[in-house]
């Protein structure tokens, strides 16, 4: 009965995890593709001009010109993206996706212990911060303007 039980919850824990992955990946795929599109839109076109007057062949103007001018907002979608995650991951865990919202609600939430949820709460705080703080330093960095 006990072996039982123990490969039930092994069973269950590995592949709840396993499919939230995939739709955490889903749905951050969209925001970092718009947000790549945005900022290769905001190149200037005088600059693309100049590339190909210049004798630039197609994969130059990829390399050396849309995506060196889109740097920094690409490292901007790649800092939303990730804060997204964060969000997104902490969702599917209410629902019994794993991670730090399943934490927060199981041992938080329905035991009463504010403790544990102001604690969670807070990391989650922190870490959209520093990730946040992390990507528009790397941008200012990349920002040639």
């Amino acid at each position: 009965m006990i072996l039982k039980d123990i490969d039930e919850s092994h069973y269950r824990d590995n592949h709840r995890a396993v499919g939230s992955e995939r739709f955490l990946i889903g749905g951050s795929y969209p925001l970092l593709r718009k947000a790549v599109d945005i900022s290769q839109r905001e190149i200037d076109k005088v600059i693309i001009e100049a590339a190909v007057s210049a004798g630039a062949t197609p994969w130059m103007i990829i390399k050396d010109v849309l995506l060196a001018e889109a740097r920094p907002g690409i490292t901007q979608g790649i800092t939303l993206t990730a804060i997204s995650l964060i969000g997104f991951s902490a969702m599917a865990g209410i629902v019994g996706g794993g991670g730090i919202g399943d934490l927060a609600i199981r041992f938080g939430y329905y035991r009463y212990d504010n403790t544990v949820m102001l604690t969670t709460v807070i990391i989650l705080i922190c870490l959209v911060q520093l990730i946040q703080l992390f990507g528009d330093w790397i941008s200012a960095r990349l920002n040639k303007r």
